[in-house]
């Protein structure tokens, strides 16, 4: 009986361990897409050739205080450029990039909860 206890919990331990979250965002962020932070935050993003406009598609956050778009350095914004307040929690959006912006270098779309200071979700902006 023992032997079977210790099965049962050995497979349920293994079986939520295979299902890794951590997995699920690194596949998300190779595909350029917005993935969740501190809330749930899923939709495309898009720069267009210019390089001068920031596109959300099929955006979705949760609601919250004082949330701005940012693009940033990293996720936890140690270096950023300030776009605006988030338009909306649901929806498409545009956001300008200014002028000689190093995209190289400011690289990941930050929806950033300056309350809190954390971000919500975030997006590479790969090429």
């Amino acid at each position: 009986m023992k032997n079977i206890v210790i099965f049962s919990f050995s497979l349920v331990l293994i079986m939520s361990c295979s299902k890794s979250d951590d997995m699920q965002i690194v596949i998300e962020q190779m595909g350029g897409d917005f993935v969740a932070r501190a809330h749930p935050t899923s939709g495309k993003r898009a720069v267009n050739s210019d390089k001068t406009i920031l596109t959300f598609t099929n955006f979705k956050t949760d609601n919250g205080p004082k949330l701005l778009v940012y693009l940033s350095t990293d996720v936890i914004s140690s270096e950023y450029i300030n776009l605006g307040d988030l338009r909306g929690v649901s929806g498409d959006f545009t956001y300008e990039i200014p002028t000689n912006t190093d995209l190289e270098k400011f690289k990941i779309a930050n929806i950033w909860c300056v309350d809190f200071s954390v971000s919500f979700g975030t997006a590479e902006l790969k090429k």
